[in-house]
């Protein structure tokens, strides 16, 4: 004979669901470490009221021609990649 097993078709009853509920319910208190990353939470600063101070126009100026400085030379290193791929070209289409 073989025995066969019974499947429990009873319902749980309310006093064992409500274990369970409780522990869903329950909310985990998120703590904060700092991990030294440079975000922080600015929300509680106040700005102060001061005046911006602009640069003079001579200050632009030394700015403007200290960065001109750098970029001469890769500037016209591109240009002078762009010309030969452009003559490379030309001469491959036979317009030459």
């Amino acid at each position: 004979m073989s025995a066969k097993k019974k499947k429990n078709t009873e319902q749980p009853s309310a006093e064992q669901n409500a274990p369970a509920e409780q522990q869903k319910e329950k909310k985990v208190k998120v703590i904060y470490y700092d991990d030294g990353s440079t975000v922080a939470d600015m929300s509680g600063t106040r700005r102060e009221k001061t005046p911006r101070q602009k640069a003079t126009f001579k200050e632009q100026a030394r700015t403007f021609f200290a960065v001109m400085k750098k970029m001469v030379i890769p500037m016209l290193a591109t240009l002078a990649a762009l010309t030969v791929i452009y003559i490379i070209i030309l001469a491959a289409a036979g317009k030459l």
